[in-house]
């Protein structure tokens, strides 16, 4: 698909190789998540989950190690599966279902991807380009194997991941003043995981264009060690308080970091940087960021779409069971005509995403069709949300039933790189 044409022959499509099923390896891998999830994730121990200290489970993040989630998109050479967009987003799906709050998002999809396209793009420079390949396959190998949790800090507060708004600068430094050579000055919003990770890959202008940095554990002062398992992260990996001096890579300040919960459970933080020493990984990475941000969204979006089937099935199951007057509610039409919205919406928003995933499989994503994708599930997940807590009546408002934890989860999705609502602006602008 190319960025002008407006109308797809999907026969054409699926003559070129596109499908819009899944395998039976991809579903084995769904129904075995699935029972692992049931067995281990019910509603009452994702609550535990999220008020432990760290806020995700070690045991439960073992699991999806164990089962190959965290090497999917990445390739053999350091240790990844060689999985596809559509591995992701079976897997995804499956996830957005039990809403698990472990760091997969944010360490996989996120950070993972923009590493994994640091070394893509280096590779196909044929080394004339400037990316620190070497770098970012040693931490693709470690997230791989699930020993370590990275996180993205790309976001700024304005509500868009647009990589030419980011303001947060970067500049070269005598190697007598830090052996990085480049510090990093500005703030990032709610980066999942970003208290806790080992590692930071972080977006920043430099010479007056985006380029990719990396920020380890110790950077600028922060703290390596955390109780239990340090490799992974999941305690303070930076300073919660102000600002302090005299970082490891030398004279670079801390970078302060407030930590907060977001609506559906998982941990994220504001980061300040404040001339904290950084490795560049990639200069003029505009592109590659955007493709990778472009991704992202096919996998979150997933997410949603697995919350929305659940929480469809869900109240399917409750309508049909709760009487009133003697018979099920869903007898009622106005309760069977808001099912049969909520039908239509998960439908809409389903098609949507194998769509654009087969797109994405095929090599045809545009940033026009990112935008189509996270406003319709942004749009349609919301309204699907809102009809299942207005057909569970008042305990659909409750924390002791699942529906009310979905759609938190499907409303912290699309506040994610962008919501409907902007990417509703971008299809509206004008083409270029």
């Amino acid at each position: 698909m190319t960025g002008t044409a407006d109308v797809i022959d999907v026969d054409a499509m699926r003559g070129q190789g596109m499908d819009f099923t899944f395998t039976p390896e991809q579903d084995g891998l769904r129904a075995a998540l699935g029972r692992a999830l049931t067995r281990s994730y019910d509603l009452d121990n994702r609550k535990e989950i999220i008020a432990s200290p760290t806020g995700w489970s070690e045991d439960v993040w073992t699991t999806l190690v164990d089962m190959g989630l965290t090497a999917i998109p990445f390739p053999e050479a350091v240790g990844g599966a060689a999985g596809s967009i559509v591995d992701l987003v079976a897997a995804a799906e499956v996830l957005g279902a039990h809403i698990v709050v472990e760091p997969w998002v944010p360490s996989v999809v996120l950070a993972g991807g923009v590493l994994a396209a640091v070394v893509e793009r280096s590779g196909a420079s044929a080394g004339g380009g400037t990316e620190d390949a070497g770098l970012a396959a040693h931490w693709l190998t470690q997230i791989a194997e699930g020993s370590v949790v990275a996180a993205l800090a790309h976001e700024e507060g304005r509500g868009t991941p647009d990589p030419s708004l980011h303001a947060n600068t970067a500049e070269a430094v005598p190697a007598s003043a830090g052996d990085s050579g480049h510090v990093l000055t500005g703030e990032k919003a709610a980066v999942l995981a970003g208290a806790s990770a080992v590692v930071l890959v972080v977006t920043a202008q430099l010479d007056g264009k985006l380029a990719v940095f990396l920020v380890e554990r110790g950077a600028g002062g922060g703290d390596a060690a955390r109780s239990g398992d340090a490799a992974r992260g999941g305690g303070a990996a930076w300073d919660s308080g102000a600002a302090r001096t005299g970082g490891a890579n030398g004279g670079g300040s801390a970078i302060t970091a407030q930590e907060f919960t977001t609506i559906d459970g998982r941990r994220a933080a504001h980061l300040r940087f404040d001339r904290t020493p950084a490795l560049l990984l990639a200069a003029d990475s505009e592109d590659l960021v955007r493709d990778a941000i472009g991704g992202a969204v096919v996998v979150l979006a997933a997410e949603a779409v697995g919350a929305m089937e659940r929480l469809l099935a869900t109240t399917a199951e409750y309508v049909a069971t709760r009487k009133q007057f003697g018979v099920p509610i869903g007898s009622f039409q106005a309760i069977a005509h808001r099912l049969a919205d909520m039908k239509i919406a998960f439908t809409k928003a389903n098609a949507t995403l194998l769509y654009t995933t087969a797109l994405a499989e095929a090599g045809l994503l545009t940033p026009r069709d990112v935008s189509v994708l996270k406003a319709q599930v942004g749009r349609y997940g919301r309204e699907l949300g809102e009809a299942a807590i207005q057909n569970h009546g008042g305990v659909g408002m409750t924390d002791e039933l699942v529906v009310g934890h979905l759609h938190t989860r499907i409303l912290a999705v699309n506040a994610l790189l962008g919501p409907a609502e902007y990417h509703q602006r971008v299809l509206g602008a004008p083409r270029t």
